[in-house]
C-alpha cells in the first residue's frame, strides 16, 4: 500500500522522532535529579543504550515509548508497510529480553518503564522506582 502523506512531508515526520531526550525521559530525569539521584543518560558503553545508568546502584533504567517497543495496549500498527513494521517492533521486543537477559545475568537491576505509565501517574513511578533503587 501506497504512503498516505508526501515524501517530502514524511520525512519531515520522521525528523520529528527522537532516540533521546524525548518529553518523558526529560521530565523523568528532572523528578530523578530533584531527589538527588546522579546518573549517565544514553550511554553508549552499556549493553542495549540504557536511557539512563546509576551505577552507583548497579541499575539501568529503560523508558520504552509504547509504539516503539510493542505495547500491548496502546500500539497501533500502521496500515501501511504492515509487515515491516511487524517486523521491526518484534525485533525491538526481542532486543529488550537480550538486554534483560544480559543485566540479569551481570547482576545489574533492569528497571523498564512504559510510556503510558509515566503519563498516566509520573509521581508513583518516580515513587516506585526510587523504593527499587534503594533496596
Amino acid at each position: 500500500m501506497a504512503d498516505t502523506v508526501s515524501k517530502k512531508r514524511r520525512s519531515k515526520i520522521m525528523s520529528a522522532v527522537r532516540s533521546k531526550d524525548t518529553k518523558i525521559e526529560v521530565a523523568f530525569r528532572k523528578a530523578l535529579w530533584k531527589k538527588r539521584f546522579r546518573y549517565s543518560k544514553n550511554s553508549k558503553k552499556y549493553f542495549g543504550k540504557p536511557d539512563l545508568v546509576l551505577k552507583k546502584y548497579k541499575t539501568v533504567i529503560f523508558l520504552d515509548s509504547c509504539f516503539w517497543h510493542g505495547c500491548k495496549k496502546h500500539l497501533r500498527m500502521p496500515t501501511s508497510s504492515k509487515k515491516y513494521w511487524q517486523n521491526k517492533i518484534e525485533r525491538n521486543i526481542a532486543r529488550d529480553k537480550e538486554v534483560n537477559a544480559h543485566y540479569r545475568k551481570s547482576g545489574w537491576k533492569i528497571i523498564r518503564i512504559w510510556e503510558h505509565q509515566l503519563k498516566k501517574s509520573p509521581e508513583k513511578v518516580i515513587e516506585k522506582t526510587l523504593k527499587s533503587l534503594k533496596r
